[in-house]
């Protein structure tokens, strides 16, 4: 069985508010970052399958042959992304060789990788191939990283296998795939990031693969149809924090003083839902500056909330005083402690001003990039539109 070649990509993503207050019923806005992961997958007659991840130094290749035997009797008859199949989780960790609890991200890629490619090619031929990807997100940030390439595997390997068409068309730069295949790619992604982190809410799987932004209540994910894309700084500071502790730590919070938390996790939940109604308004009339004023507003009513709730951090302290000194509103995304921030960018703000920003938060020993959210999800590319740098990385192997 010989596959067509494939380029794709897929958004990370950024909370951008409602982060802790989800985890107690409260809405939260989750939206794509439109820093990507981009995977090719190239058909090869060498008898192997073979995935190289250059930003984790990891370069394998597979005997066909010896993936055919760890191949069990059910594979392809479970309905795809409603649960994972056990015994070839099992089969494949013993392959790779991690039988204990412990997988590194290398290994936690691998499996996602040969547990998708395995299911969608089993019940069938395996064909031999090459794929490789690129990201331009930190690992490990809460960005969404793992998840970018949990969409990039499914879509890619759904299209070589023959389940959902690949939606590019000759004259097409780029494409989408239609709802029906999105819910598939989405229900596979699902399934790699079930094998990466046990117990996913599923949020950053669909953001990337719906881009835009998600309505996350109660295990409940809704696209939004329209947002603006908006111009941000994504600053990452680097400094390491556990989401279980600080999860753990706003929770004894609300135990210890359910009266003074209770109104703090409501306030949250409120600038969730006035954020998406000023996010929808700019979508439908003209955009003014009232508008950025409102959502500059949210954003510091917000940090302030998540400090009070304990999840701030020295770090983060620092990067709201050096953009405010630009005049510029930030807030923490993700879990806190420490992690990433956003920094909202008016659409008259001079280049200057973001530059000497950027290299401010540079100087505190931050990295910092300038990007936007709100952008699409996972795409299917000609090579020609995707970036020449990546490409240079992607044509390599």
């Amino acid at each position: 069985m010989t596959v067509k070649d494939v380029f794709v990509s897929a958004p990370g993503k950024a909370i951008l508010h409602g982060e802790h207050a989800v985890v107690h019923g409260k809405v939260a806005l989750a939206v794509s970052l439109n820093l990507r992961t981009y995977l090719r997958l190239k058909g090869t007659t060498t008898g192997n399958v073979c995935i190289n991840l250059p930003n984790i130094d990891t370069f394998l290749c597979y005997d066909l042959s010896e993936l055919k035997q760890l191949i069990p009797v059910s594979c392809g008859k479970l309905e795809e992304g409603k649960r994972l199949d056990a015994e070839l989780v099992r089969r494949l960790r013993e392959f790779i060789g991690v039988t204990d609890g412990n997988l590194d991200t290398c290994n936690m890629a691998t499996l996602s990788f040969l547990y998708i490619y395995i299911s969608l090619f089993g019940s069938s031929e395996l064909p031999s191939l090459t794929v490789s990807v690129w990201s331009e997100l930190p690992t490990g940030a809460g960005l969404g990283s793992s998840a970018a390439y949990s969409v990039c595997l499914a879509s890619a390997l759904l299209c070589a296998s023959g389940a959902i068409p690949a939606p590019l068309k000759e004259s097409d730069q780029s494409a989408r795939w239609c709802q029906e295949d999105l819910e598939q790619i989405n229900s596979w992604a699902f399934q790699g990031e079930m094998i990466i982190h046990g117990n996913p809410s599923g949020v950053d799987n669909a953001v990337g693969t719906w881009g835009g932004m998600l309505r996350f209540l109660a295990g409940k994910i809704i696209p939004l149809s329209r947002v603006p894309l908006l111009r941000i700084l994504l600053t990452n500071t680097k400094v390491p924090r556990s989401t279980k502790v600080l999860v753990a730590g706003v929770k004894d919070k609300i135990n210890k003083f359910p009266s003074i938390m209770t109104p703090v996790l409501d306030s949250v939940d409120a600038i969730s839902c006035t954020c998406e109604k000023i996010l929808s308004e700019m979508t439908c009339q003209p955009i003014t500056g009232e508008h950025y004023n409102i959502l500059e507003e949210l954003i510091d009513i917000n940090q302030h909330h998540l400090n009070v709730m304990g999840v701030g951090h020295p770090s983060l302290d620092t990067l709201c005083q050096v953009t405010l000194t630009k005049g510029l509103h930030s807030k923490l995304t993700g879990a806190g402690g420490g992690g990433c921030g956003i920094t909202l960018l008016r659409p008259e703000t001079d280049a200057s001003v973001v530059q000497t920003t950027v290299q401010d938060l540079k100087d505190c020993g931050f990295d910092c990039w300038e990007t936007s959210i709100g952008g699409p999800g996972v795409q299917q590319h000609s090579p020609l539109s995707v970036k020449e740098e990546v490409l240079e990385i992607l044509n390599r192997y």
